[in-house]
């Protein structure tokens, strides 16, 4: 077959990608008679679909096309219930049923540690939602330069979808939302332009306790809410405590850096205060803006109950917790054991942990400011072999050097809680020469309709 640009074409899926895409395959003729092969990438498709999509720039080997029809379904096809699914950015897999999202989530994790020499039979069923809906509690939204307010358009980072809802937020976080956005269109507010590095609203945070029903609104913008935008600020705060009385912490953030992240290089409150109440498992937490916690309470729970029921913490036990954040794994541990240590690289994530102990009233715990590999070394000092340690490192996984050092420490169990299955995979294949063996993998859902898969795993020393 000879592809030309424009021409429609008949692709098969084979398989998704890591991001959640379809992947096709067809072989066309080039200009020398020779067979080439074309693969496309056809997001919004499902395995053995057959779909009709348009080709531009044929003569590349690769390419993103959107399909025109479906021409052969999928059985688990849905329509979405989103009204912005066919653009945003913010979920990939509403067109699926949500079974079929669970089992492709658990052959993921499956497909991992056997590719690293372990039993995918380990692997259990992905625990997933009873309502898969609604289940952030804090969102980023983005100003497109025209001043709306969205998330970015699927596959293109330059282009913002202005929403009118989001189905994975809550109601409350989505309303606050909109008023902020009717806000900057008033007053004709520019958003940020990423190309020539202008105008004012960059970002929209919009955090929600799902227990105490606090809420926070981080407005991010590249300039003080004083001289002319004093009176839109003041306008935005007198709608805001009008209408959202549950919002605790009105914020205005200066971010003038080029980088295109959530930062602030000085904080304005608004009203209420710089941080809301959380709470998780009987524990309260503060958050600040910049705090990590996890966006899925109701899965969150979960995870904490999976991780305490492997591990099996007693009273007369050591226990450290390895890239601990805000001490989200410590609190619940610490009440079941003698003494904790968390170790943290994020000086400002250790400062909570130790203030949400300080306000639980916990005082057998220990929490280090320290790259991990560094900490675990100043801790085994000090503190002497655990017998238990969890680790629930970022998605670039713990890392070999880590691993290694856990390794010759020799804990009698260790709990990994994951958010990427490969980097999961390959970090606890160091873990074998030291004698551990992988008993158990709990895969989680807290990220439903998009292709993220949290698991919760143990391995016993032998």
């Amino acid at each position: 077959m000879t592809v030309t640009v424009g021409e429609r074409i008949v692709a098969e899926i084979r398989q998704l990608d890591k991001k959640g895409s379809g992947q096709a395959a067809v072989w066309r003729e080039n200009d020398q008679g020779s067979m080439k092969k074309l693969k496309l990438t056809i997001p919004r498709t499902l395995p053995g679909e057959k779909v009709d999509v348009t080709v531009d720039m044929p003569e590349k080997r690769r390419r993103l096309a959107v399909p025109n029809e479906i021409l052969e379904a999928h059985p688990e096809r849905i329509a979405a219930a989103c009204p912005h699914f066919e653009k945003c950015g913010g979920c990939v897999w509403q067109h699926w049923q949500y079974e079929g999202q669970l089992n492709e989530k658990t052959n993921h994790v499956k497909d991992a540690i056997e590719a690293q020499g372990f039993d995918p039979n380990l692997v259990l069923d992905t625990i997933g939602m009873d309502n898969p809906w609604r289940y952030r509690n804090k969102m980023e939204f983005t100003f497109s330069p025209d001043g709306s307010l969205g998330l970015h358009e699927q596959g293109n980072f330059r282009k913002i979808i202005s929403l009118e809802t989001c189905l994975i937020a809550g109601e409350e976080m989505v309303a606050g939302a909109m008023e902020v956005a009717d806000w900057a269109k008033s007053h004709q507010l520019s958003g940020y332009n990423k190309d020539l590095h202008e105008g004012l609203l960059r970002h929209l945070m919009v955090r929600q306790s799902f227990a105490t029903g606090e809420m926070m609104l981080a407005l991010f913008a590249t300039e003080a809410p004083a001289g002319e935008l004093k009176e839109a600020a003041d306008d935005l705060v007198q709608r805001i405590t009008e209408k959202f009385p549950q919002v605790k912490s009105l914020l205005w953030l200066e971010n003038t850096d080029w980088a295109d992240r959530t930062q602030s290089e000085e904080t304005h409150i608004l009203a209420g205060r710089d941080f809301i109440y959380d709470e998780m498992d009987g524990y309260r937490f503060r958050l600040w803006f910049d705090t990590f916690f996890q966006t899925n309470p109701v899965q969150a729970q979960k995870l904490v109950d999976l991780a305490i029921e492997m591990g099996q913490p007693k009273k007369t036990e050591k226990m450290i917790d390895l890239f601990c954040g805000v001490g989200t794994f410590s609190l619940p541990f610490a009440d079941r054991v003698g003494k904790l240590a968390g170790i943290e690289i994020v000086e400002t994530s250790i400062a909570s942990a130790k203030r949400n102990a300080a306000d639980n009233g916990f005082d057998n715990t220990y929490f280090l400011a320290k790259d991990a590999r560094k900490g675990i070394d100043e801790v085994l000092e000090s503190f002497g072999t655990p017998e238990l340690l969890l680790l629930d490192p970022p998605r670039s996984g713990a890392g070999g050097k880590v691993m290694r050092r856990i390794g010759r420490a020799k804990p009698e169990r260790i709990v990994y809680v994951s958010c990427n299955p490969d980097t999961f995979a390959i970090d606890i294949k160091e873990l074998e020469q030291f004698g551990y063996s992988l008993k158990v993998v709990q895969p989680v859902d807290l990220f439903p309709h998009t292709v993220h898969v949290e698991s919760c795993a143990l391995l016993v020393l032998r």
